[in-house]
């Protein structure tokens, strides 16, 4: 097999480049709000459109999925060659709320380039970086001579991440057969900055826990009983105190159980980022730095686990004063992850922690509203060292690492799949997802689909052979 030639590469998407952008724009014009029950039949239109973009690319088997919420658009293309693997390229094509009055410049769902940006809503998040796929396919094949990818390939690309996928993981579950995969590219993700291009290896998961606390059926006069009675918003506070030692290390027996440490690779590669400390303080709207002894700022968000107290209540929080001890109080936990840490052992840890923690007299109920596993692609695996070639041809320099300390649904792909997940990402963070004036930085969309154009060639040579 001949690697894609750069040169032919570059030459093709310049010459197709007005063509790919006034193609976005016509797809960035739909508010496809998911959030938004009025726009339920924008996000079906959305749909629509990417699935017919999807066929004029040469997919052979384009699908709109429907689930039992806002649908998803399936495509796949086979490679052909037996000992070709199989990539999944996920990504979604709805949106976060936007209107003019929030603040915004320029209409947002009127796509406009100032300079060499094009200012949208969903230009980064995620509609640009999903469609860098088609022109990137193109490229891919035109510079190859291929008729077909040089890898089996699949796009799945969901319509309601950004009202939290409620039925992501039914489709995912439903529809496994059709989506297995070698390996999965999320085209939802970003990297450093303009000048220092990476690639995310991994995100942390989630577990979601609440904890409420009862003691007297009613409040009660401290006067009479305080002292002598246990106090729920007491215990709560107690329980705070108690969730981590002196290093800020989460004092729950068996918590680490699993954890897969930083190598002394990851670790300097984590160092070698321009990493501007007091930036991002600023950015955090935080006066100091806190966390677990013994690991940077990084460290600890993209590569620790952790335990936040989200929220705490109960008692009287009224003006002035109110001698009482509250019959009830309450907390939100939630402990990020890491690779080798399972949810359900963790949970019952944290069961077990509460049970000896909670004194006689008190009443609990301990919940788990929801939860999300870790993914982590180690440094040598064959995808992501190809992911990494082929940005490097891109962006012609070194490619360095990052994580994400968020959570995400590529995890369901995981969990189902049983497959790993890369991470092909061009947005930078001042494409403000999310936020008024998002935009995208049309180089770096570029970049990107000189990217995509490249990785399948890349992944089928370095792909071990049966």
């Amino acid at each position: 097999m001949t690697k894609t030639p750069d040169s032919v590469v570059r030459s093709f998407i310049d010459l197709h480049q007005d063509e790919f952008l006034r193609d976005l724009a016509d797809w960035l014009r739909i508010p496809s709000v998911s959030a938004d029950p009025a726009r339920a039949g924008e996000v079906h239109r959305s749909a629509e459109w990417l699935a017919e973009r999807l066929r004029a690319t040469g997919f052979p088997v384009v699908e709109v999925w429907e689930t039992d919420g806002l649908p998803a658009v399936f495509a796949e293309w086979p490679s052909g060659d037996p000992a070709a693997p199989t990539a999944l390229v996920y990504g979604h094509h709805d949106v976060q709320p936007a209107a003019k009055e929030d603040g915004w410049d320029t209409e947002p769902f009127e796509p406009t380039v100032v300079g060499r940006r094009l200012y949208a809503r969903g230009a980064a998040d995620d509609k640009g970086q999903v469609f860098v796929h088609t022109l990137g396919l193109r490229a891919h094949l035109a510079a190859t001579g291929r008729t077909a990818p040089a890898v089996n390939l699949k796009l799945l690309v969901e319509g309601e991440e950004e009202s939290g996928s409620p039925n992501f993981e039914a489709l995912v579950r439903r529809e496994a057969g059709r989506l297995a995969a070698d390996v999965v590219f999320v085209s939802d993700t970003g990297m450093w900055s303009e000048t220092t291009p990476t690639v995310c290896t991994g995100m942390r998961g989630l577990a979601d826990a609440q904890l409420d606390l009862y003691g007297p059926d009613t409040d009660i006069h401290s006067g009479s009983f305080g002292g002598a009675v246990p106090n729920p918003a007491e215990v709560a506070a107690e329980l705070v105190a108690a969730l981590h030692d002196a290093d800020r290390r989460v004092a729950v027996p068996g918590f680490y159980d699993g954890v897969v440490e930083l190598t002394d690779r990851e670790r300097e590669l984590f160092a070698a980022l321009p990493f501007d400390e007091a930036q991002w303080l600023r950015v955090a709207k935080s006066y100091g730095t806190r966390g677990e002894a013994g690991y940077s700022t990084l460290e600890r968000v993209w590569a620790r686990p952790t335990a936040e107290v989200n929220g705490i209540w109960g008692g009287y929080t009224g003006p002035g004063g109110k001698t009482i001890v509250p019959s009830e109080a309450h907390l939100k936990l939630s402990f990020r992850l890491v690779a080798g840490q399972e949810i359900e052992k963790v949970r019952e840890a944290v069961r077990g922690w509460v049970a000896e923690q909670v004194p006689e007299g008190i009443r609990y109920e301990l919940t788990f509203p929801g939860a999300t596993r870790p993914c982590l692609t180690p440094l040598d695996h064959p995808a992501l060292q190809a992911t990494v070639r082929a940005m490097g041809r891109a962006f012609e320099q070194e490619i360095l690492f990052t994580r994400e300390g968020g959570s995400g649904p590529a995890a369901d792909l995981q969990d189902v799949l049983g497959a790993p997940v890369l991470f092909l990402g061009i947005s930078v963070p001042s494409d403000g997802w999310h936020s008024v004036n998002e935009k995208v930085e049309l180089d770096l969309l570029a970049k990107g689909v000189e990217a995509a154009a490249h990785l399948w060639s890349e992944l089928a040579e370095s792909w071990p052979q049966a």
